[in-house]
């Protein structure tokens, strides 16, 4: 059984682009919640609705680590650049642009890699409230809303809204 030249470098390109679909960038990753320094609300039976003031709204900037480029990238991009290169011109012609290719390719599948596993700076909020009986809570958001310092807010099963 003969396999066609033409066959193969079809299947090596297909397989190199799935792999280069892996390095999607990832998506943002949001601290959402109550913050560690402040106490737990007292444990109550049923639904717990608090009222109180915003007290303060500050930008929190965090980070992702980044991960050292793993080399799957520049041998994916290397591949799919020698089965391109391939393609191009015949006899040394042919061999000195696969040469290119998969150089170029591993290139540039190396620096996908890298800019997908850089770090990431991430931006949330962090809400502090002035309850009616006088505690102070603090709750991360991804963003603020219509919120603003001063007004009167509820907070719901630690969920906050205008009120």
């Amino acid at each position: 059984m003969k396999i066609s030249i033409r066959l193969v470098s079809v299947a090596a390109s297909m397989l190199a682009l799935a792999s280069l679909t892996a390095c999607v960038q990832p998506q943002p990753v949001y601290q959402t919640g109550v913050s560690q320094y402040q106490p737990p609300p007292p444990p109550r039976q049923g639904p717990y609705v608090e009222y109180g003031r915003i007290a303060n709204i500050e930008v929190i900037q965090s980070q992702s680590s980044g991960a050292a480029p793993t080399g799957v990238g520049a041998v994916a991009g290397g591949v799919l650049g020698g089965v391109l290169g391939h393609q191009v011109g015949n006899g040394r012609g042919n061999t000195a642009a696969t040469i290119a290719g998969a150089v170029g390719g591993a290139l540039v599948g190396n620096a996908v890699e890298s800019n997908n596993n850089a770090p990431r700076q991430y931006q949330s909020f962090r809400v502090s409230v002035q309850t009616d009986n006088g505690a102070f809570r603090a709750f991360d958001v991804p963003s603020p809303g219509d919120l603003r310092i001063g007004d009167r807010v509820r907070i719901d099963n630690g969920q906050i809204s205008r009120f």
